[in-house]
């Protein structure tokens, strides 16, 4: 006892406290004298008509609120039913730790970040928001959000109470975002390798690296087919304690390796043990006690330039986007290989690869369109009239690029923002706007670790920002706030204004362009503003 409690998400896309907790909740915990004096007495009687029954209401909303002493074991004394749905015990098991306690829960990778947030926020006599995972009954992991706040002197013991919900969804659909990012990095860093260097071996050293960090593999390697020998012969390796490996040479059509090959199709072995066919393999391969394999033939123009093996000492079971990025990883080295011989070929695909690139940002922001159905085609008509307004102000070629992917994403921090703010049919409160007004914030958040699209962060993060200094996230003034961030100011509010929202209907065409102008030298950079009536 005595310790102060802190939470950590145990990731690095944990959130800090936040100085701020959300009103709801601030009531639900204005009842807890109530609460507590009633799990003192007998509840086997229905409560007397018309009585506000605050245990029944907090027993029906999901997740947990709860009443804890803040000792090392975080001892409930109070805890709700929703405990059973998102932990599986029932609230009698974690009151006085009769069964587990509440600090058993919280996964051992997050205890001691969780109790540490905790002990800052509650020295600050602040409250506390944090976010981190716990072990359910049955053994999974849930994500979880907990806020909520010391009682002062109660009963003159150290008491904390609070309510702790699921985010587990969130998060996993948070994840696969990262996932897909990070193999598309993956395909880019591979790109930019064959680009850099003409060095075979330096580019698949760089695939095999990828596959193994982002496939969690325990090793991989790389055939090389030789049209003169008609052989699979060895080229890069890794994870292996094998190094006979050096040696493996495969005729197309025996082995695993070589039936891929010489199907140009995916071959999958998920015991790859009781597998008979291991020929032209050296006998040393056993003791790697491999269990699931899989090869994807390297194809180019129709053509066996190799096979991609990766294998796995447990047996797996790969989804469907594990499979697609495996072969969109052969792709890359089958560009690799036709690349030491066929420069020009580079060239082509490194055109696909970029117009890849774009669709794949295209698909970002029409996924956005989706969650929002009155905004939908938004997305795509400011990008074309950003860049043909650019155009017109004499933007470098070079920074029009950037401008278009800025565009698309201009809202993907909106991702971060709750549909029951994002879909509101109706005017936000002082709160609501208060958290509106992070998406700028969460897109910069998001994209920056990109490389390639911090020039493109200038609108996704500045798009809101005024001529006269009003807006935000940064507050920015006049020629401050970038060009493209200008320009696409003057785009967005004017196709805004020309469509339906959840809130308002659309704005007859004069009355938005006498807004538009109304707002220059206030909202809009007067310079934009001119060259947009221009254009239109």
């Amino acid at each position: 006892m005595g310790k102060q409690k802190e939470v950590g998400t145990g990731s690095p896309s944990g959130r800090q406290s936040t100085k701020r907790t959300p009103k709801s909740i601030s009531r639900q915990f204005d009842l807890r004298d109530e609460i507590y004096a009633r799990s003192q007495v007998d509840t086997s009687q229905p409560p007397t008509p018309y009585t506000f029954d605050s245990n029944s209401l907090l027993n029906n909303l999901p997740g947990i609120a709860y009443r804890c002493r803040n000792d090392s074991n975080w001892t409930m004394e109070y805890v709700s039913r929703g405990c059973t749905q998102l932990t599986g015990y029932q609230p009698e098991d974690l009151i006085k730790n009769h069964t587990i306690s509440f600090e058993s829960l919280i996964h051992p990778d997050d205890r001691q970040d969780v109790r540490q947030k905790v002990e800052q926020t509650l020295a600050e006599n602040k409250p506390f928001d944090i976010i981190y995972r716990i072990r359910t009954r049955s053994g999974s992991t849930k994500w979880v959000r907990e806020m909520g706040h010391a009682l002062s002197n109660y009963h003159r013991e150290p008491l904390l109470e609070g309510f702790i919900t699921d985010i587990t969804e969130g998060k996993n659909n948070e994840q696969r975002l990262i996932n897909q990012m990070e193999r598309f990095l993956a395909l880019r860093r591979i790109d930019m390798a064959i680009n850099a260097s003409l060095d075979l071996r330096v580019t698949l050293d760089i695939l095999l690296d990828q596959v193994m960090l982002l496939l969690h593999v325990d090793a991989a390697d790389v055939l090389l087919f030789n049209p003169i020998t008609q052989m699979l012969e060895y080229s890069n390796s890794r994870g292996f304690n094998d190094i006979q490996r050096h040696n493996v040479r495969l005729r197309l059509g025996d082995s695993f390796a070589g039936k891929a090959g010489l199907e140009k199709q995916s071959l999958l072995i998920q015991d790859f043990q009781a597998e008979k066919d291991h020929l032209g393999r050296p006998p040393s391969i056993a003791g790697e006690q491999f269990a699931s394999y899989f090869a994807v033939p390297l194809v180019a123009k129709g053509q066996v330039k190799g096979v991609l093996e990766v294998f796995q000492r447990k047996k797996i079971d790969p989804n469907r986007d594990w499979i697609d990025f495996l072969e969109a990883l052969a792709g890359q080295a089958a560009i690799a290989v036709e690349n030491a011989t066929l420069f020009n070929e580079l060239q082509r695909s490194n055109i696909e690869l970029t117009r890849a690139y774009e669709a794949t940002l295209e698909g970002w922001s029409k996924a956005l369109d989706l969650r929002d159905q009155e905004t939908q085609g938004h997305t795509q008509r400011v990008t074309d009239i950003t860049v043909r307004l650019a155009v017109m102000m004499n933007v470098p070629d070079e920074m029009l690029v950037h401008i278009r992917r800025g565009a698309l994403l201009h809202d993907i921090g909106k991702m971060g923002i709750p549909d029951s703010i994002l879909l509101k049919p109706g005017p936000l409160n002082v709160d609501e706007w208060d958290i509106m007004r992070q998406h700028p914030v969460y897109a910069f958040n998001l994209l920056a670790p990109i490389t390639n699209l911090s020039l493109a962060l200038e609108i996704p993060y500045s798009h809101h920002e005024k001529w006269d200094g009003s807006g935000y996230p940064q507050g920015l003034k006049g020629e401050q706030i970038p060009l493209a961030a200008r320009v696409f100011a003057v785009v967005d509010v004017w196709d805004a204004l020309r469509n339906d929202r959840p809130y308002r209907l659309a704005w007859p065409d004069r009355r938005v362009m006498e807004y538009i102008r109304s707002e220059t030298g206030k909202h809009f950079d007067p310079r934009v503003v001119e060259n947009f009536l221009k254009l239109l």
